[in-house]
Order: C-alpha cells, then structure tokens, then sequence
C-alpha cells in the first residue's frame, strides 16, 4: 500500500512538472524608450499586442525608459531583460540618438549607435532568446522627407536593416510604415497629429499601427 502511495505521490510530482515545463508561457519583452515605455498604458502598442495573444501562451513585458538611447539600453540589459530570461526581445531605440543630437546635443554618433545595438543583439542571443529590431519612426510628421531629422533617421533606419540582414533577424521597418503612411494620410502635410501627439510620442492610431506590424513578427 506505501509503495502505491509513493508511485501515485511521484506520478503526481512528474505530472506537474511536465505540465509546467509543456505550457510555460512564451516570455515577450519590448525594450526601448519613452515610446515603450508608454506603449503599457490603456491604448499603448505594448498592450494592444497583450491583448491580442492568449495570455496562457504569452507573458508581455514593457521595459521602456523615457529619455533612453541604445547605450542606456546596453547598460540596463543584465537587470531589465536578461535576468527576466525572455524567449524573445524586440528591441525598439533610435529616436533619441537622433533627435538628442539636435534637442540638447547628447545624442549617439551613427557608428557608436550601431556597435552598441551589435553588442545588444550579440548578449541577448548568447542566452538563448531570439530578437526582433525595430526602426526608428519619425521626429516629425511632415511629407517627402521635409522634417529637419529625416535624413538622420533614413540612416539610422538603413543602418537597423543592415543589423538585421547581417544577423539574419526580423526587421519591423517602422520608418518605412510610417513614411508611407504620412504619405497617404496627411494631405494638409500636419507636424504632428496624425499617428503622434508632439511629433514623436504616438497617439491612439499610431499605437495601433505599431501594434499592428509587429504583431505578426511575435507570433
């Protein structure tokens, strides 16, 4: 009777163990700046992507910080990231190596701006999680590339592509998206208000834009 006890009492302990390891939840986390960091609020990116997977097989971490840039990024890695032990990370960073250049000079030269994203790639897959890059969007709303920094951001966009082929990685082209996007929807040629509320920061249908194409990428 002991000895069925204890097989029955082991059979249990196994079965929770392979239940756990069989249906853990795929760890998601989105790493970035203010963009992320509000994409967690009520209508942000980050929660319309939560809301739209089955949260049995999904666990959504936003880990975005205002103000941050890619070596901000490299710095909080091992805390905000890596220790999480994520399946997958989307890095989105770029606008603020650009537009600080121009706002208060404390921006990221382009060649440090891609070291440091190699050197974020280059950790996160050294443990086993797989990355998707994401572009910078726009400093700016206006068309045929009239904004002050869409030229810096073209590049900086190119250089994220280059990452991504080079690393052989998904690449949500967001400057692309966005471009094209104005393109077609902002005929009075607005600064903002049309996918952001101050020129960088997204509003609801940026938000969802953003959500949108990512969302097939994290699947």
């Amino acid at each position: 009777m002991k000895k069925l006890i204890r097989a029955t009492i082991l059979l249990s302990f196994c079965f929770i163990a392979f239940t756990s390891m069989t249906f853990k939840p795929k760890r998601i986390i989105f790493f970035g700046d203010s963009i992320t960091q509000q994409g967690v609020s009520k209508n942000g990116y980050v929660t319309l992507i939560k809301k739209a997977l089955d949260s049995t097989k999904y666990d959504i971490i936003g880990a975005g910080i205002g103000g941050n840039k890619v070596y901000d990024l490299y710095l909080r890695l091992e805390d905000d990231v890596l220790n999480k032990k994520p399946d997958l990370v989307v890095i989105y960073v770029g606008i603020n190596d650009v537009w600080h250049k121009q706002s208060s000079h404390t921006g990221t030269d382009y060649d440090k701006y891609l070291k440091f994203y190699q050197a974020l790639i280059k950790k996160i897959q050294g443990v086993g999680s797989k990355v998707v890059l994401v572009t910078p969007s726009v400093v700016g709303e206006k068309k045929d590339g009239t904004n002050a920094l869409d030229g810096d951001l073209n590049k900086y966009a190119a250089g994220i592509r280059e990452l991504a082929a080079k690393n052989n990685l998904p690449v949500c082209d967001l400057r692309k998206v966005f471009t094209e996007y104005e393109g077609k929807n902002n005929p009075e040629d607005k600064e903002k208000g049309v996918l952001t509320v101050d020129r960088v920061h997204l509003n609801e249908t940026g938000n969802q834009l953003v959500a949108d194409q990512l969302l097939p990428l994290v699947k």
